[in-house]
């Protein structure tokens, strides 16, 4: 599985007065598609924190909006692995429209300790199971 593909459609909540999606709305759109990802990979967040003490948070984002997305639109969400860590993933994502690429970007994720919020290598199991799906 070297990208993960997840749809979602746009309701009200996700747009502004302007009537389109709001920006910082893509942010959650591909959260949210990364949690899929792993969840299809068999990696549950909760199960990982609760018996690891191990948590993925952003690091760092950076997107490029490239056109409007409106209520009721069907988009899709892709993932693509860049860069795989002992103690980081950085990703590619991009939102579509149907073939309109709407918004790209670069999410680099860490792994923390969920006590601390220190650096902590991301546990082996699911350190594999992600380079073996990269």
């Amino acid at each position: 599985m070297a990208s993960f593909d997840w749809n979602l459609r746009v309701y009200w909540e996700d747009t502004d007065a302007g009537g389109v999606v709001f920006y910082a709305n893509y942010l959650k759109f591909f959260e949210r598609a990364r949690t899929e990802w792993l969840r299809a990979l068999g990696v549950d967040q909760q199960v990982l924190a609760d018996t690891t003490g191990a948590i993925f948070v952003v690091r760092s984002t950076a997107v490029d909006y490239r056109a409007p997305a409106r209520l009721d639109d069907l988009l899709q969400i892709r993932s693509r692995m860049e860069r795989v860590g002992p103690a980081s993933v950085q990703f590619a994502q991009e939102g579509w429209r149907g073939d309109i690429l709407l918004a790209s970007g670069t999410i680099r994720v860490g792994c923390v300790d969920r006590l601390t919020f220190r650096p902590t290598p991301i546990p082996a199991p699911v350190l594999a199971t992600i380079k073996a799906a990269a």
